[in-house]
């Protein structure tokens, strides 16, 4: 099994989350995060005053998925989440080693 993690932006979350829902993904986690990267960061001006703030918002997606589905999850990320421009995010991909549901004590694919 394959764990994707992948920060997109923000306004392309209810786009993924959908596609995801429509290749029959059981699951997933999102979460706010902040990060920088190439894409400039945020700055505001307070009372004549310029402050960087540093990071900018992100989604980030984690879904758990079997070899199979690894590829069209990939690919149904890159294309719901990608504009084109700077900071439209990273895809991770990690190897899961074990899953285990806790209800039920089901393992592998089946907890999935």
């Amino acid at each position: 099994m394959k764990k994707v993690e992948a920060i997109i932006r923000t306004s392309k979350f209810e786009e993924v989350h959908s596609a995801l829902s429509a290749l029959g993904i059981p699951f997933m986690y999102s979460m706010e995060v902040k990060g920088f990267g190439k894409e400039a960061s945020l700055s505001h001006t307070y009372r004549g005053a310029h402050y960087d703030v540093g990071f900018i918002p992100r989604t980030k997606i984690e879904v758990v998925v079997t070899e199979n589905q690894l590829e069209d999850v990939v690919e149904c990320i890159l294309q719901e989440a990608s504009t084109g421009e700077i900071g439209d995010g990273k895809i991770f991909i990690s190897d899961v080693e074990r899953v285990i549901r806790i209800r039920s004590r089901e393992e592998g694919a089946a907890a999935l």
